[in-house]
């Protein structure tokens, strides 16, 4: 069962701007099992979090800060265009003079790792390929941005030697990932084969999840140079994220008017 935070964020982002009614999102929820108790719970805790606030009795809006996690996750769509012509050289962040006692600051710093691309490649130093467009300036903005302490430095590795070369370059399991873009593009592209044939509630659920799954794939590519990865394949799968995208968006959308009728 998808987890109601993330189903009313959902259904909040779908509604393009408008408040959304607490007995519209557990109309919305239920159809994924989720309860009217657990509902309201999710609603006060997405309030305590900041991401969304009251805006009128019974109404809720998303905050400037949810608006923020929105749109840093709806970058997907163009992220293919960040990819640059690789030289060999590798972007490397140093984490030996980070703290590991606070829990949520290290899965904060994981998770911006993890969605810039980068790996483990020795004691606290990480690496990913210096393909992406700005240079290492945009990355370390763009990591600081998603939470990494900005006292780490982020910087430019080049002239490694052939051993650690290799081992850097081995660091991504290209043909895992591949199988996963398969995966995902012949799920996206039979279920939209169907799509209009079924129920908007049966087409809201099956979207939400296949949906979700593949903006997260999205989100955590490592966009990774040809030398290390089938290129036109990955821009297949993103173009058929972008067609499943728009087609759940306009469900979602005609969820959330259907919700709002008496």
């Amino acid at each position: 069962m998808p987890k109601p935070k993330r189903l009313i964020l959902n259904l909040m982002s779908a509604a393009d701007g408008q408040a959304l009614a607490a007995r519209n999102a557990i109309g919305a929820c239920r159809l994924f099992g989720v309860s009217e108790n657990n509902v309201r719970v999710s609603l006060a805790r997405l309030a305590t979090e900041g991401l969304i606030v009251s805006h009128s009795r019974g109404t809720y809006q998303l905050t400037d800060k949810a608006l923020k996690v929105v749109g840093e996750l709806r970058r997907w769509r163009g992220i293919t265009e960040r990819v640059t012509a690789w030289q060999g050289a590798w972007f490397a962040v140093h984490c030996g003079g980070l703290g590991r006692s606070d829990r949520s600051l290290l899965r904060q710093r994981e998770r911006a790792l993890g969605m810039s691309g980068f790996r483990p490649f020795e004691r606290d130093l990480y690496l990913r390929p210096a393909n992406l467009a700005g240079g290492v300036d945009a990355v370390r903005e763009r990591l600081y941005r998603l939470g990494l302490d900005t006292s780490a430095p982020v910087f430019v590795v080049s002239g490694l030697d052939d051993e650690r070369d290799q081992q850097a370059r081995g660091l991504w399991r290209a043909m895992k990932l591949e199988a996963g873009y398969r995966r995902a593009i012949d799920e996206m592209e039979g279920w939209l084969a169907k799509a209009a044939d079924l129920e908007l509630e049966d087409a809201a659920r099956e979207s939400f999840v296949i949906g979700d799954a593949a903006i997260r794939q999205a989100v955590f590519d490592p966009l990774l140079p040809e030398a290390l990865v089938d290129m036109a394949l990955r821009q297949t799968f993103f173009d058929a994220l972008l067609r499943f995208d728009r087609e759940g968006h306009r469900i979602w959308q005609a969820l959330y008017e259907g919700a709002k009728k008496p």
